[in-house]
C-alpha cells in the first residue's frame, strides 16, 4: 500500500509504501477511490490536535471498495462501495453508548487520528462504523458530506431545537457551511453566510448556493438571527455571533478545534441566549443525513487534487486558496 503519513507535526507528510495490511475480526480492508481533506486533518498536521502516535495516516472523509472482510463481518460484501468518517469505533458499553450518545464515548477511535486514515490507496476501518453511500452519487461528491456535511447537519439540528429557526449565520464559510448551506436554504430559511472580512470568493459561493446575504464577518446583520453557527475555528467569533442573535437564541460551535473564547460582558448571554458546541457524529446521523442531503440536491463544490499532492491541499487550505472542499483522488 502506499500511504501518507505524520510523522512530526508541522512537518509535511511523508510518503511510505508498506504491504496491504490484513482487517482483523470485526474489520473490512477497502480499496481507498478518493478521500475528503478536513480541517481536523490540518489541526493534526500543525499540532492544534494532540498526535497519538507517529506515523498515523490522516484522513476521515473515505470512500472505498472493500475488498477484504475479517472474521464474523456478515453485513458488508466484497465489491460493496461504502464510506468511512471520523468516528471509527465506540466501545458500546459506557453510559453515553448505551443512550444512542456514542458521538461522547468514553472509549472511541477515530478515523485519521487514533487509527490510520484515507490519505492512502489502502485502509483497514471497523465494520460496523462504515456508511452504506447512495448509489447515484459519485464518489467525489459523497467524500466531504462524511464529516462536512455530516458535522454540519449535526450542530444545524442542535441550533434548531429550541425553536423555529427562519434567519440563521453561518461564521466561516468552507467545506461544512457551503454544505449546510444548501440543506438549510431548501428547508426555508435565510442564511446569512459571515466570512473573513475580505474574502470575496467564499462571499460569491455562499450567494451561488442561496445564502440571501454574504459579507465579512466584522458586519452586523440588520435583524436579529435566530441561531448562528461557527465553523472558522476562531473563538472570537462567539461573542459576534451571541451579539447577532435575539433574546433566547442559539450558537453553536461546530469544530472540533477552536482557539480560546476571549472573555465577554455577562449582557450578551443573557436574556436565555445559549452558547453550545457539538463533539463528533454519529452512525445514526449518517442514516438521517444523507437521504435528507440527495432530495435537497446538496453538492459539495470540489476541488480535486492526486493523493500524492495531500500536502499541497493541506497548505491550500491553511492559506484558503480555494473554496468548498478539496479531495484527493487515489
Amino acid at each position: 500500500m502506499i500511504a501518507l503519513r505524520l510523522f512530526k507535526t508541522r512537518k509535511p507528510l511523508i510518503a511510505t509504501w508498506n504491504e496491504d495490511p490484513a482487517p482483523g475480526p470485526g474489520e473490512v480492508r477497502l480499496r481507498v477511490r478518493c478521500c475528503g481533506v478536513c480541517r481536523t486533518d490540518l489541526h493534526l498536521v500543525d499540532g492544534d490536535l494532540a498526535s497519538h502516535r507517529p506515523g498515523v495516516i490522516p484522513g476521515h472523509q473515505v470512500v472505498g471498495v472493500i475488498d477484504a472482510l475479517g472474521d464474523g463481518v456478515t453485513d458488508r460484501v466484497v465489491g460493496e462501495r461504502v464510506g468511512v468518517p471520523w468516528l471509527g469505533g465506540a466501545c458500546g458499553t459506557c453510559p453515553y453508548c448505551q443512550v444512542g450518545r456514542e458521538n461522547l464515548c468514553d472509549n472511541p477511535t477515530f478515523t485519521g487520528w487514533t487509527r490510520d486514515g484515507g490519505f492512502a490507496d489502502t485502509m483497514i476501518a471497523r465494520a460496523a462504523f462504515c456508511v452504506s453511500l447512495p448509489a447515484g452519487l459519485p464518489d467525489q461528491l459523497a467524500a466531504p458530506l462524511l464529516c462536512a456535511g455530516l458535522i454540519g447537519f449535526r450542530t444545524w439540528r442542535l441550533a434548531c431545537r429550541e425553536g423555529e429557526v427562519r434567519r440563521l449565520g453561518l461564521y466561516g464559510f468552507g467545506a461544512a457551511a457551503h454544505l449546510l448551506a444548501q440543506l438549510a436554504v431548501r428547508e426555508g430559511q435565510m442564511v446569512h453566510a459571515f466570512t473573513k472580512p475580505g474574502d470575496a470568493a467564499a462571499q460569491a459561493l455562499a450567494l451561488e448556493v442561496g445564502c440571501v446575504w454574504a459579507g465579512g464577518s466584522d458586519v452586523a446583520p440588520e435583524t436579529p438571527l435566530d441561531a448562528a453557527i461557527i465553523f472558522a475555528p476562531d473563538g472570537a467569533l462567539a461573542p459576534t455571533a451571541l451579539a447577532a442573535v435575539k433574546k433566547g437564541g442559539t450558537v453553536v460551535c461546530g469544530g472540533i478545534h477552536m482557539s480560546d473564547i476571549p472573555s465577554f460582558p455577562h449582557a450578551l448571554l443573557w436574556d436565555e441566549r445559549r452558547l453550545l458546541s457539538v463533539a463528533n457524529l454519529t452512525r445514526a446521523d449518517a442514516a438521517e443525513y444523507f437521504p435528507l442531503a440527495i432530495a435537497a440536491g446538496v453538492r459539495p463544490h470540489v476541488r480535486p487534487y492526486p493523493l500524492r499532492e495531500a500536502n499541497d491541499a493541506l497548505d491550500d487550505l491553511r492559506r484558503g486558496a480555494f473554496t468548498g472542499a478539496a479531495v484527493l483522488i487515489v
